[in-house]
């Protein structure tokens, strides 16, 4: 095939340039390989043998037909939120915010946590820009919505604190201590660890270590949040079972006491209260009555099967702003007896 040969610029020192990486192709060359490619669908290394270059380099031009514009790849209008679902579930649940994401059929857990997450980041992190102070869990959920948050949209440089001891001994990327950390790189801000096991042995334990100096400090910071970003977990698929901090047991007993959710390592009630149970003087974590008196709590959440749970913390004031999909937000508009925090 013929080659195209461009002038070539002159370089810094006044000298020709080589050509740019693209030049040497021509359009109906581009156009050759974009065709085969995009709409036969042919194998970039048998498309390499009919033009002559390496599949290496078949890449290449397919990168090069798109900057010329040769091709121009259209997708039909998509609209990831549903704007009439969150307009319901402030009305409906007196939330301060919501944002919901579309779920799509025959997505796995994981990829409709990464969809929520890539697609509400932006618009939560929106909702904290003010905030001086942020109250951070762990979570799979959170985690991916954290990811997703990018750069702090306001002027302030906030202080990120972590709300949960670690789940086990080595922390996990959906830790508080990994979410909260990255957080505060990206918006350039402080980050307050709270350097402790989420669940000790006994009673003792978690005393002792809530009277050391920089446990303290956490917890006064924690009282002083402005806003704070949870997960809301259920009894079903628990990240505390996942990481063998509880055993299938231990979630019978909590069952047996009336636990239906989960929010900072500490299970609550239908009613949104937390559970009397051993573990309540186990876990190293913001008490709910202190998440209570936190203006702005966003529950971030994925999956269909923690409405009863979503619908426990709205009743005990534990949450007043959302981040759902779709399907789980239908049901919880489906449920009865739903009460909102102000």
């Amino acid at each position: 095939m013929q080659h195209l040969k461009p002038s070539r610029g002159p370089g810094q020192d006044g000298k020709a340039g080589p050509p740019p990486a693209d030049a040497a192709y021509s359009d109906a060359q581009l156009l050759l390989a974009a065709r085969l490619y995009y709409v036969d669908g042919i194998l970039q290394t048998k498309i390499g043998r009919m033009v002559g270059v390496s599949q290496a380099k078949v890449s290449r031009m397919l990168a090069a037909a798109r900057q010329r514009g040769l091709v121009r790849i259209t997708v039909p209008e998509f609209e990831p939120r549903d704007a009439a679902l969150e307009q319901q579930l402030c009305r409906r649940l007196k939330l301060k915010h919501a944002v919901v994401v579309r779920q799509i059929a025959g997505q796995s857990p994981a990829e409709s946590r990464n969809t929520l997450g890539y697609f509400a980041g932006s618009v939560a992190a929106g909702w904290l820009a003010a905030c001086g102070t942020i109250a951070v869990a762990g979570g799979r959920t959170l985690q991916c919505l954290a990811d997703s948050m990018g750069r702090q949209p306001g002027p302030a440089q906030p202080t990120i604190v972590q709300a949960m001891g670690n789940v086990d001994a080595a922390p996990g990327q959906y830790d508080g201590s990994e979410i909260g950390r990255g957080l505060a790189q990206r918006w350039r801000g402080n980050f307050l660890a709270l350097n402790t096991p989420a669940f000790v042995p006994d009673a003792s334990v978690c005393r002792r270590l809530g009277e050391m100096r920089e446990i303290r400090e956490v917890f006064e910071r924690l009282a002083s949040a402005d806003a704070a970003l949870v997960g809301i977990g259920n009894l079903v698929e628990s990240v505390f079972i996942e990481r063998r901090v509880l055993q299938p047991r231990d979630i019978q007993s909590l069952r047996r006491a009336g636990a239906v959710g989960e929010i900072l390592g500490r299970f609550y009630n239908d009613a949104g209260k937390q559970c009397a149970t051993p573990y309540c003087d186990r876990v190293i974590s913001m008490a709910l009555d202190k998440l209570r008196k936190i203006p702005l709590v966003v529950g971030v959440v994925a999956g269909d099967d923690r409405t009863e749970a979503i619908r426990a913390a709205l009743r005990g004031g534990l949450i007043n702003a959302l981040v759902i999909d779709d399907r789980a937000a239908r049901l919880l508009l489906e449920s009865r007896r739903l009460t909102g925090r102000r």
